[in-house]
């Protein structure tokens, strides 16, 4: 089996040495396969958009090691993992051009990482590939290639955004918090889009979650953040079979405290 993702003893501190100080990741380890599809839950503040940020290189960690597919990150800058990794952020604004038409949008992410010359216009054959790609999403986008995506719901937006993400099968797709912004029915079928790429495209992806029931729901292992650190790490059938109050039992028992009951947790 391929090793996708080392994250090997990860610190970072914020604001070090100041009345703000904020560690935000305390030791972090995790090894995901290729084809993994990891959510990752917790509290407010716990690290988990954090990890992903530091997976993506937004910002550089204090120590630790960040290993792709092999290849040691750590100190690779941010516009040069883009070529390699797809990320879909919680606002549906973010990740598209909204002046720009969906077929535009999507050309931009196809030629990611490649030399783009002076020619621009989408081919024939591209524009071929994106209607049969925008079909399988079934929200009858592939007759409006050349509607601007600012025109669209955030719905609508965020399947693009996953469709674009996964263009080029990155080597990890990051989704962080990528319904969050969207009503329940929307969110569920973003979320059922997502799982369909995932597989398709036999991708290794990492999901941030609010919701404990979409945690369990999705992927094949679940990973649970406290303090800038995992305190539980399960997979398979036993993931598979958790319930919500089973895992507000494991997040008391591994930190000692109770959990910040917040609606989204529940919901």
């Amino acid at each position: 089996m391929r090793t996708m993702l080392e994250i090997q003893d990860v610190h970072k501190t914020f604001n070090p040495g100041t009345i703000n100080e904020k560690v935000a990741l305390d030791g972090v380890n995790l090894t995901l396969e290729e084809g993994d599809f990891v959510t990752i839950i917790g509290g407010n503040g716990a690290g988990k958009s954090t990890t992903l940020n530091a997976v993506a290189g937004v910002f550089g960690v204090d120590s630790g090691r960040i290993i792709v597919d092999g290849d040691d990150i750590t100190r690779l800058p941010e516009y040069k993992r883009a070529a390699f990794l797809g990320r879909v952020f919680q606002d549906p604004m973010t990740g598209t051009a909204a002046t720009m038409s969906i077929e535009d949008n999507m050309a931009i992410a196809a030629r990611r990482g490649t030399f783009r010359g002076l020619r621009w216009g989408v081919t024939k054959k591209e524009r071929e590939n994106f209607r049969e790609q925008l079909r399988m999403l079934n929200l009858g986008l592939e007759d409006r290639l050349t509607s601007k995506v600012g025109l669209l719901s955030g719905g609508q937006r965020q399947a693009i955004t996953l469709l674009m993400a996964s263009l080029k099968k990155p080597k990890l797709l990051l989704l962080d918090e990528h319904t969050a912004a969207l009503d329940p029915k929307t969110a569920a079928r973003v979320l059922e889009i997502s799982d369909r790429i995932i597989e398709e495209h036999h991708l290794t992806a990492m999901m941030v979650t609010h919701n404990m029931k979409d945690a369990i729901t999705h992927g094949n292992r679940l990973v649970m953040m406290h303090n800038g650190r995992i305190i539980y790490d399960v997979s398979g059938e036993k993931k598979k079979n958790l319930k919500v109050s089973q895992l507000l039992e494991k997040f008391e028992q591994a930190s000692g405290e109770e959990f910040a009951n917040d609606r989204m947790m529940l919901a």
